[in-house]
């Protein structure tokens, strides 16, 4: 693996403005996902270290949040051109960790990037209230104000873009942050640590604490009644968990989980786009994304058709190491995703499915699995009830619009969903029926810092991006003025 910049590989943490190893001084491996081999190793710190880092958070709050807006925005600007110029070294160590096509972690880099520059100009638009008075002496104000120190844990499946998207915003507001980055991929947010330092953010305000006790360390962030937030990206169970433990000191919290996307085709869709956006909304990561198409719905009047032309589509797909060449898939997080991706798959086939390309493990070896289609699939699978991630697309039969509809809110989550029609009135009907926090039409990628990110019902509480997703790191003040 070759840098431009070897300081952006980093195998410290960072608290207080330090790199730091783990107080206890154990360390733990990174391993490319390709080929199982060790790429570094990091420490693997405890709730000792953990409760070091809220405290330098805590103690770095008063001067960051009395900083002005302005002088904040100036930091985060400049934490953003250095990120987007060492977009190349960045996109590396993703594609080295992660696994991912080297063109997909560029692009995760300048869309992290971009959270960066997007609150950096909207956390001076946190804006109060002057209230009409219910009295002439009286006036009523409301302001809105920091939340205090925050925590955030995400996931390795956007090692960069999930930091950034809960780090920019808290940052913005004038909250303090710890960082606890999956195990899987800690270097990628240890080199935005290097570039948030080089930008100027002063000691204590990121804390990036690295670790494979995530349970110990989530334990400690929630217990601690500094932390007044909890931002956490991964599955639903272990939202709930840290749900459950944020109820004793009543932490505001945003929680952005697992997802089971429809992926609707109806019989007046323009296959032409439908096609290729539904090979980037399944494939896209391995399929390793919470809002990739985790069941394809189709028409029973182009269901054939659908299934010809997307087999053709699927088998161009290119396989490989993302640093060995420009490939379309890249290898699965670890052998226990792809363990369920065949654990997935057989219970389909035993239940009447049938493998229409792929199905097996690739003859690369390592973390790769072929992208894998198998039609005629029912609700009783497991594949039409379980989030998938993985490179494993199953095809199910509807008549109906009412049909599809119901199919596709029959799930407890409520993430992202999307659906290829042209006539007007059907657009209309489907997006007001579907229950899901975003709905993309007649699009395979719906994600831009622009827009609020979020889910409904068992995928989550908050949004993230947006004019909204600042509002996740500010509390309400109202203020009566009397005697005027």
């Amino acid at each position: 693996m070759q840098l431009n910049n070897p300081a952006l590989l980093c195998n410290k943490a960072y608290i207080d403005g330090e790199w730091r190893e783990a107080q206890s001084g154990a360390r733990m491996p990174v391993l490319d996902p390709a080929s199982g081999e060790q790429i570094a190793d990091v420490p693997d710190m405890d709730s000792t270290d953990t409760a070091a880092a809220i405290e330098a958070a805590d103690r770095a709050l008063p001067a960051w949040r009395a900083k002005t807006a302005k002088e904040r925005a100036v930091l985060l600007r400049k934490w953003f051109e250095l990120i987007v110029a060492a977009k190349d070294d960045l996109a590396t160590l993703m594609t080295a960790e992660q696994g991912k096509p080297l063109a997909e972690s560029a692009g995760e880099v300048l869309y992290g990037a971009s959270f960066i520059e997007w609150f950096a100009e909207e956390g001076k638009r946190v804006y109060g209230d002057v209230i009409p008075t219910h009295a002439a002496d009286k006036r009523i104000l409301v302001t809105r104000e920091a939340i205090g120190v925050v925590a955030a844990i995400t996931p390795w499946n956007f090692p960069n873009a999930m930091i950034t998207r809960k780090a920019a915003p808290a940052l913005a507001a004038g909250c303090t942050i710890v960082i606890k980055p999956a195990e899987d991929t800690p270097l990628s947010a240890l080199a935005l640590m290097v570039l948030a330092e080089q930008a100027g953010i002063p000691a204590g305000v990121v804390n990036i604490v690295t670790s494979r006790k995530s349970a110990e360390v989530g334990q400690t962030l929630t217990d601690s009644p500094i932390v007044r937030k909890l931002s956490f990206t991964g599955s639903t169970g272990v939202g709930k968990q840290l749900m459950r433990q944020c109820a004793d000191t009543v932490k505001k919290i945003s929680l952005e989980l697992g997802g089971n996307a429809p992926l609707i085709i109806f019989d007046d869709a323009d296959l032409d786009r439908a096609i290729p956006a539904a090979v980037a909304c399944k494939f896209r990561n391995a399929g390793q994304t919470c809002v990739c198409a985790n069941r394809i719905l189709v028409q029973d009047g182009i269901y054939g058709e659908f299934i010809k032309r997307y087999q053709a589509a699927v088998e161009q797909m290119t396989i490989g190491h993302g640093l060995e060449g420009t490939f379309d898939q890249g290898p699965m997080i670890n052998a226990a995703a792809i363990d369920k991706v065949e654990e997935l798959l057989t219970d389909a086939t035993d239940k009447g499915a049938r493998i229409v390309s792929g199905g097996a493990r690739h003859s690369l070896g390592g973390g790769f699995y072929q992208p894998t289609i198998v039609a005629d699939v029912t609700p009783e699978m497991r594949v039409a009830k379980e989030e998938i991630f993985g490179p494993l697309a199953p095809i199910f039969r509807f008549e109906t619009e009412e049909q599809a509809i119901a199919m596709a809110n029959d799930t407890e989550y409520g993430l992202a969903a999307y659906f290829f029609a042209n006539d007007l009135g059907r657009v209309w009907r489907v997006q007001e029926g579907l229950e899901y926090g975003m709905v993309a039409v007649n699009e395979g990628i719906l994600s831009t810092e622009v827009a609020p990110f979020g889910g409904i019902k068992e995928s989550g509480i908050g949004r993230e991006g947006s004019k909204y997703g600042i509002d996740e790191y500010i509390e309400m003040k109202y203020v009566l003025l009397g005697g005027m």
